[in-house]
């Protein structure tokens, strides 16, 4: 590795650590204080509260990143162009691409760095930050020690094209409560509503008692053909408790392997709307990590154009960086947006933003340099 590119990098990558270190001291202040009446009042412990921060770094480390990252470059490289060493670096025959190659391999392993902790590290430490605010922090202290709280108001689509209503779910017992499962066939009319009391899961299958089954499909559309009462019955229901604990992870929790799992088995649902969604999302997951280059990328001809004194760099690579992330986060959402309402494919809304910013930096760099 050259001197100078040592001499950028050790100064990309000290900025970096330190606005990545400021962005997690902030963010843990401002959760502690606006949480900090729940932790006194359920005597949460400091044991309690390190695990549940420290819970919380992965995520800080894929949302800050990218922000990070840029400001970083840009300070690097505005600072170099303010004591006139960029023109230097020129002058000895260097173009854009060999003056800025420290900056885009950074890019480049920061990219690879936030798949593999969304990968790996988020969707296990979202569970264990849930675990602890659901067992230690969202619970009275006589509370704790009792086991798991109980899920209420659980909505997800099953198996055999099912919607299922439950009231509550109790993940100790394995108990529902207020069971209401409708049943679509692939043209989504309705052929089948079942209400329970009460379910339970017998090891092998769930039971429900009190249960009323309507089947529909008759002469009359959406009318009643048939109407069956149980104050006990064994009902052919595929999904087990801890597929009902699954329903409750947040799909932006879950790794590419998992939510490409999740979407086909639920493929055959019907829930074409959801299953949009969550396709969207997967190319989101696919996409998220490259935003890092990619604004790296554009925010580079700006860093070496910009002029000024030397005091007032520091301030305008910073503007820069703010103006290139709200504008590439603005695109982003309206991308995935316009491909959630399905004016755009699923991909189409996800890749919209990186090809647009990526034609756009290109320009940029090709029009200037």
């Amino acid at each position: 590795m050259r001197i100078l590119d040592r001499y950028i990098l050790k100064s990309i990558l000290v900025i970096f650590a330190g606005t990545v270190f400021t962005f997690a001291f902030l963010f843990i202040l401002i959760d502690l204080f606006g949480n900090l009446q729940d932790f006194i009042s359920r005597s949460v412990g400091f044991n309690v509260l390190v695990q549940y921060y420290v819970s919380f770094l992965p995520s800080i480390v894929v949302q800050t990143s990218t922000m990070a990252c840029l400001i970083s470059v840009l300070f690097t490289y505005s600072s170099l162009n303010a004591h006139n060493e960029i023109i230097a670096i020129r002058a000895s025959g260097m173009n854009f691409w060999q003056i800025t190659r420290p900056a885009l391999v950074f890019a480049i392993f920061v990219s690879a760095l936030v798949f593999l902790v969304n990968e790996e590290f988020v969707p296990q430490s979202s569970m264990v930050n849930q675990e602890i605010r659901d067992t230690q922090i969202k619970v009275s202290p006589s509370q704790k020690g009792k086991g798991k709280p109980l899920i209420h108001n659980l909505t997800f689509y099953g198996l055999k094209n099912r919607l299922f209503f439950i009231d509550t779910f109790d993940p100790n017992t394995s108990d529902l409560t207020g069971i209401t499962i409708i049943g679509h066939d692939h043209n989504q009319n309705l052929v089948e509503k079942i209400v329970a009391l009460k379910g339970q899961w017998t090891g092998i299958g769930w039971k429900f008692y009190n249960c009323q089954i309507t089947s529909y499909g008759g002469a009359l559309p959406n009318a009643p053909s048939s109407i069956r009462i149980s104050t006990e019955k064994l009902m052919d229901i595929k999904e087990t408790p801890k597929d009902f604990l699954r329903q409750r992870v947040d799909t932006a929790s879950m790794n590419l392997r998992q939510l490409h799992s999740y979407i086909k088995r639920f493929s055959g649902s019907g829930a074409l709307k959801t299953i949009n969604n969550l396709r969207v999302d997967l190319h989101q997951k696919i996409t998220f990590p490259l935003r890092n280059f990619i604004i790296v990328l554009i925010g580079l001809p700006f860093a070496l154009m910009s002029v000024g004194k030397r005091k007032a760099m520091t301030f305008t690579s910073i503007a820069i960086a703010l103006v290139i992330g709200f504008l590439y986060y603005v695109s982003d959402a309206v991308g995935l947006a316009l491909a959630k309402g399905e004016a755009l494919l699923p991909w189409e809304g996800a890749w919209l933003t990186p090809i647009l910013f990526t034609f756009m930096a290109l320009f940029i760099i090709f029009r200037n340099f």
